[in-house]
Order: C-alpha cells, then structure tokens, then sequence
C-alpha cells in the first residue's frame, strides 16, 4: 500500500483495513452513477495533479477512394488546456474503546463511519461529473457549452418518455454520433417511466432501455425534473481517474483516530455535441 496513505501508523491490523477497503468499494459500487456510463481513463496514481484536455474537429465522414488522395475532414485537436484533478474527501473517527473491544474479544469493526464517507464521497462525485463545480471552473455533463438541446414535455403522460429520449437520441445522430446511447435521468423520471407503454404489455423503461442500449441510469443529483442523453464513446468523453476511492490513516486526537476516504479525478468533455440535455418546458420558461 502506498506510503501516503500512511497505514502503517494506524492502529488497524490487515484484517481491519480490509474490512474498510470493503465497505468503501462496495458503497461505491452501490452508488456511483456517472463512472457507470462513462469510459474510465486510468487510475493514472495519486501523483497525476493535472491531465490534458483536447476538443476535436473531423466530425464528418471519412473518404473511400481507390488511392487514399480523396481530402477528408482530418481528426485534430483544435484547443488544448490542461485539466487539474481535484481531490474529493470526506473524514471519519473510529474511537480507540471501540477499536480496543475488537482486539479484546476478537469481534470485526464497525465500518459503517467508512462507509458513510465514501458515500459522501460517491455523491461528491456524481455531483461534479453531472453539474460540475463553478468554483473551480469545471462543468458538468449537464452545463458543459456546446452541448446540444431537446424539449421534454411531462412524463406522466403515457409514452412521452419514450417519445422525449427519440428526440435526443435523433439529435445526436443527426449531429455524427451514432451511438449507442446512455440516458441519466432524475428519480422522479425515473418513476415515471415504470409503467405500461401505451398497450404494449412492458414498461416504458423497458422501451427506452431499446434506444439507450447502454442504460438508464438515475441519479439524485440531477434536479426534478430533468434528462441527459448521451454518447458516451472514449471519443466524445471520460472520465480520468487519479486515486480511485480509498481510505487513509490521517492522526491520533484525544486518543480516537482520524481517517479519510479519497479520491481524485476529472471529468473530459472533448466532443460536447455528444450530449444532449433535455429541457423541461418550466426550465425554459424560467430561462
């Protein structure tokens, strides 16, 4: 285990750090909506504090000719930044009486604190990759400029979920991807689309789940309501990955001990017109 996460000065043994790295991967795992439909770059280690940020052109078919002369759109990158990767942490205490019971009479610790903060961490996470973080200039899926835009009318009538998600599925393949698509909606979308289509005998999550053939995926952090329509090739955008999720030894105060989970990350937009957000018409009205 890496020197920094100073483990070796902690008071836990093997068997009790393995108790925390399960608790926190298995929140993560549990909670953690954007990693699931986006393409992860990396772990790249805990040292990587900034990774390059390229938007591309050559979004227009390529040539076919017998000589390979035809001009075509060339794939570059028109713009370069560098993207720095911020830390994403949240602290918790386990007390020394209780560490000291589980060596005493040999029973496993408690690890709900770790996996109280790696859930923190999870909707930290998910709150960067979807909505970004103005303070530190970064967007998010859902306010990245250059993004393409759809109406979406009120779910609770029967079938215009399905009818919505064509629409932003049918923007982004008029625009060069074609896919397959994922789809991030709210929670109350998500209801919403449980139920019969129309008098086709399934569900109308289950009809959506035919065009979004990657997956519908519910996040709280997206606002009521709204919906994401995305392709989520390498090509278009990532998600890279420093320090995956883990936990650290931090001190010793008043004899109880300290400890973080920690990760670190950052979100790649490089083709922007691969995510189309779909826009109630309250949302609109307010704009």
């Amino acid at each position: 285990m890496q020197d920094f996460l100073a483990r070796d000065q902690s008071p836990l043994d093997v068997e009790q750090w393995d108790a925390i790295d399960g608790a926190v991967v298995a929140v993560a795992r549990r909670l953690l909506v954007g990693r699931r439909l986006l393409p992860i770059y990396g772990p790249l280690g805990p040292g990587l504090q900034a990774i390059q940020h390229d938007l591309f052109s050559g979004r227009t078919a390529g040539a076919i000719d017998m000589i390979g002369e035809a001009d075509c759109d060339e794939v570059l990158s028109t713009e370069r930044s560098y993207l720095p990767l911020p830390i994403l942490h949240k602290d918790f205490m386990l007390h020394w009486r209780d560490l000291e019971e589980a060596t005493q009479y040999n029973t496993p610790i408690d690890t709900g604190a770790a996996a109280a903060a790696a859930a923190s961490c999870a909707r930290m996470e998910d709150e960067l990759i979807f909505n970004g973080r103005s303070d530190l200039g970064y967007p998010g899926l859902t306010n990245a400029p250059g993004t393409c835009s759809s109406p979406m009318a009120d779910w609770v009538n029967m079938g215009q979920a399905f009818r919505d998600v064509v629409a932003g599925v049918e923007q982004l393949s008029s625009r060069g991807f074609s896919g397959p698509y994922a789809v991030a909606v709210s929670p109350r979308q998500l209801v919403a689309m449980n139920r019969m289509f129309e008098n086709s005998g399934v569900l109308e999550i289950d009809q959506v789940r035919k065009i979004a053939t990657t997956g519908v995926f519910v996040t709280p952090v997206l606002p009521e309501p709204s919906a994401v329509v995305i392709a989520p090739g390498p090509e278009n955008l990532d998600l890279v990955m420093g320090l995956d999720m883990t936990a650290a030894y931090l001190e010793a105060s008043k004899m109880n001990h300290h400890f973080r989970v920690l990760e670190t990350l950052a979100l790649r937009i490089k083709r922007p017109e691969a995510i189309c957000i779909l826009h109630s018409s309250r949302e609109r009205t307010a704009e």
